[in-house]
């Protein structure tokens, strides 16, 4: 007993507090790319303070096995979960990802362990980072900026976890090396705690941050908007309507964001922080295509396969479904913006297709493995970054204009106000449709599905919509309801608890 009460504590240390040398009483700051910060620098160098900061951001980039945040494995548990995204490459490969997209996975899935763990990774570099901008003594205004960032990141990381796994332990403070094993730190908070922790981390964010382009706001970097946006959504996962109308409505006044006038770019280099930009990780500013998780643009890419290989290699998940394709209207220009559709083969050879960009041509049937594969993630083969195709400058876009906009129609819907019609129909128009004649709660959860497919939205849609089971199961997945509308408490977690914490029902 004595042994695995070590192991548990020596391992629960690494998830709870790696990176912050604080809980052990040492006076350093252990930041990724970094090198060791001095608290006490921290606490008076402002630029000390941004480079403990950057750390905090350098939690978006965990890798793919290794614990993650919101790269390749998080795609994995929204996209391919929903009836957006099949598991694809070939019918063995990947096992894990094979047993959420069925729901058949259990707590042993490493997937769930992975996220766990890069989310309180994450969240660990949050609050050392707080404790040691707490005690700051440089301008107010930057160390609230600061500050609000940090809690920005933190207030979306709990965002996903309870979204996830439902209730989870909160912790908000650096637990002290003989806390390590407290109570407090392994049993789960109710979701109500959470989304009181994220709500709050998020209006600070709104209180201290700078919009887009002003003074103090960097590319790449949380602002004003960004924390508006995402308490907005908040609220719209609550059904707090009025705040998530107000909150949206905020930003469309703003000034700071219009729609991209052209969706078939959005996801292309070019596309990068465009005007409709309100968060996304940045992988290409500095030239050194610090990929996120590394794989998630090559894992969504055509798998080769058959007689012929294809020059643009991935492993070929996270498919989009006929299903999808039979969403979109007629004309729709999000469809081809969003889908890799494979070509016949024709006589002769593949066929070379259509330059759609760079130096991408369409793939055929006997050079890969599906029929379809997702657009919005793909990046042509490059030679730069060392000749790792691995790595990409492919920003993730976490947040954009067009789902603020949605978000403010579905709430003016539920709140009987006109206003919605006008919001639903500026994505729409963008898209080259005609304006939708109603603008019902229904109206805007369809144009949701097709404006923000494959972005990792749909399958948190659908539950928090109530849907998720009649849906699903159409779909062909075995989803039970009052089990499936969240995914088990890792085992591992509840092992290093000692049992503390408890699984989620029907696991």
């Amino acid at each position: 007993m004595k042994y695995k009460n070590i192991i548990k504590k020596t391992i629960i240390t690494l998830i709870i507090v790696s990176f912050t040398g604080l809980g052990c009483g040492k006076d350093f700051l252990e930041i990724d790319s970094e090198g060791r910060i001095n608290k006490q620098e921290v606490q008076t160098n402002p630029n000390a303070a941004e480079a403990l900061v950057t750390g905090v951001y350098n939690s978006l980039y965990f890798g793919s096995f290794d614990p993650t945040t919101v790269g390749m494995l998080y795609m994995i548990a929204t996209d391919i979960a929903s009836d957006d995204g099949d598991k694809g490459s070939f019918d063995a490969d990947f096992g894990p990802a094979r047993e959420i997209d069925n729901f058949t996975h259990t707590p042993g899935n490493f997937v769930f362990n992975n996220l766990w763990q890069g989310y309180y990774k994450g969240i660990s570099r949050a609050n050392s980072a707080l404790e040691a901008l707490e005690g700051a003594t440089f301008d107010a205004a930057v160390k609230n900026r600061l500050i609000g960032e940090v809690r920005f990141i933190r207030g979306m990381y709990y965002f996903n976890l309870v979204r996830l796994f439902g209730g989870v332990p909160k912790i908000i403070v650096v637990p002290k090396a003989t806390e390590v094993n407290n109570a407090e730190f392994q049993t789960r908070a109710t979701r109500e705690e959470i989304y009181e922790v994220i709500k709050s981390d998020l209006q600070f964010g709104i209180d201290n941050l700078p919009q887009k382009g002003e003074a103090g706001s960097v590319v790449g970097r949380s602002t004003k908007g960004a924390a508006q946006g995402l308490l907005a959504k908040v609220h719209l996962y609550q059904k707090n309507w009025q705040m998530a109308f107000d909150l949206s409505n905020a930003i469309i006044t703003s000034g700071k964001y219009t729609l991209h006038p052209d969706y078939t770019t959005l996801w292309r280099e070019t596309g990068n922080n465009n005007s409709e930009s309100i968060f996304e990780v940045q992988t290409g500013l500095t030239g050194d295509c610090n990929a996120v998780s590394p794989l998630y643009s090559n894992s969504q890419g055509p798998r080769a396969g058959g007689k012929r290989g294809w020059d643009d290699l991935g492993f070929g998940l996270n498919n989009p479904t006929a299903n999808l394709v039979s969403a979109y209207e007629p004309g729709d220009k999000r469809r081809d913006a969003t889908i890799i559709f494979v070509q016949p083969t024709l006589p002769g050879g593949p066929n070379p297709g259509t330059m759609l960009y760079g130096n991408f041509r369409l793939p055929t049937q006997d050079s890969v493995e599906n029929q379809r594969y997702n657009y919005k993630a793909y990046h042509p083969a490059i030679t730069t970054c060392g000749g790792n195709k691995d790595l990409k400058p492919k920003n993730i876009r976490i947040l954009r204009y067009a789902e603020v906009l949605l978000i403010n129609a579905e709430a003016a819907a539920m709140l009987n106000n006109a206003q919605g019609a006008a919001r639903l129909n500026l994505v729409r128009a963008r898209a080259g449709l005609a304006p939708s004649a109603t603008a019902t709660q229904a109206d805007v959860w369809k144009e949701r599905r097709v404006e923000l497919a494959m972005e990792q939205d749909r399958f948190l849609d659908l539950v928090r919509q109530g849907r998720a089971g009649t849906v699903l199961r159409a779909h062909g997945k075995a989803f039970v309801d009052g089990k499936h509308e969240v995914y088990p408490i890792p085992q591992a977690q509840i092992d290093l608890s000692g049992g503390l914490l408890k699984q989620n029902n029907g696991y």
